[in-house]
């Protein structure tokens, strides 16, 4: 994926993705999870709508390894339900790849740098 601007298709489909993703983690629970609270922070979808990049944070921040390990064992199966879940708005369901979303923990570093 290049850094052309997005289209206007691609946001679309891309909040859409961001939105069911969002409730198919919430829907497994934190349990799955080993209590970490997971958030979908962002989708980036490449301009054939084929690839979406998905990133996501964890807390605790200290959970974050065996949480990405999680969804990539799970990712098929997470891509299914999106499937369910879009079947009506896409032809080809996007092949998901998880990012961690790190932007939390940078900005506690920053925040704990002014402190001192």
């Amino acid at each position: 994926m290049d850094n052309k601007p997005a289209g206007t298709r691609q946001l679309k489909v891309a909040r859409e993705i961001q939105r069911d993703l969002a409730e198919i983690i919430r829907s497994k629970g934190m349990a799955m999870f080993g209590g970490a609270m997971v958030t979908v922070s962002e989708v980036r979808i490449s301009p054939d709508l084929s690839i979406a990049k998905v990133f996501v944070s964890i807390f605790p921040s200290d959970k974050q390894d065996s949480v990405m390990r999680i969804l990539e064992d799970n990712k098929k199966a997470i891509r299914g339900e999106l499937g369910r879940q879009v079947s009506s708005q896409l032809r080809i369901v996007p092949e998901i790849d998880f990012f961690l979303d790190t932007s939390l923990d940078y900005a506690q570093h920053i925040e704990e740098l002014l402190r001192k």
